[in-house]
């Protein structure tokens, strides 16, 4: 998949994915990467840029066997970003495919 086209979705599908429910970055990474290639430590600059905007929250919990691991949470505000991104990734997806087809 080209790498140009992965760079606009990878934060709608970020917050596609914490708007169904808490996830920790690892798990983040792995459903992602399960539908498209992506590099270790792709999404943690992602996290970071959500979590400065406050689109998400995170908090820690603890894990058998390991170090507790972040999970994040999304915000309100986050909700909201992530409807007003979908529907302008719909829009553009739209008028992409009228242009090619």
């Amino acid at each position: 998949m080209n790498a140009q086209f992965k760079k606009g979705a990878l934060e709608l599908c970020v917050l596609s994915l914490l708007a169904k429910g808490d996830q920790y970055g690892y798990e983040l990474t792995e459903k992602i990467s399960g539908e498209m290639s992506i590099a270790a430590g792709t999404l943690y600059p992602i996290l970071k840029k959500l979590k400065d905007e406050e689109y998400v929250e995170t908090y820690l919990v603890e894990s058998e066997g390991g170090p507790a691991r972040k999970y994040y949470h999304l915000t309100i505000k986050g909700k909201e970003y992530q409807i007003e991104l979908k529907a302008e990734w719909e829009a553009f997806v739209a008028a992409i495919g009228r242009l090619i087809n």
